[in-house]
């Protein structure tokens, strides 16, 4: 911790590969969540809000760590491509693809538009009434 304080500007030049990171991690942990909350019996809805929530949770815990503003509170493309991996690996374990592949695959989405939202600066649609208080 000592390190990355008096480091701290020799270190923003790891930004991006910290963001890498932190997509593969989303995307992991979004579909390890959903497919363990099926494992234990919980419906498709839920597996897919609790593997949301096992991924946005853990890069919120580390910003929080750091004194973050959390970065699911700053970034515009965060818990949709969680959600959307956790619904992918939901979706293929209730149609009997399992495995490997299948994860991978959920997995890869979410990283996918995770990092098309860095990369392009995509946000999540803001509600009307949001706009206006900007």
């Amino acid at each position: 911790m000592l390190i990355a304080f008096f480091l701290s500007r020799q270190l923003r030049r790891f930004t991006p590969d910290i963001l890498l990171l932190d997509a593969a991690g989303l995307s992991l942990f979004c579909v390890t969540g959903a497919t363990k909350s099926l494992e234990h019996g919980l419906g498709p809805g839920q597996a897919v809000i609790l593997g949301a929530v096992t991924a946005v949770g853990g890069g919120t815990i580390r910003d929080i760590l750091v004194r973050r503003v959390p970065t699911v509170l700053t970034s515009g493309l965060y818990a949709i491509p969680a959600l959307v991996g956790a619904a992918i690996a939901v979706t293929a374990s209730r149609t009997g693809v399992y495995g490997v592949p299948a994860a991978l695959g959920a997995a890869l989405a979410c990283f996918l538009i995770r990092l098309a939202g860095i990369r392009y600066n995509i946000d999540a649609p803001i509600a009307p009434e949001a706009k206006s208080k900007e």
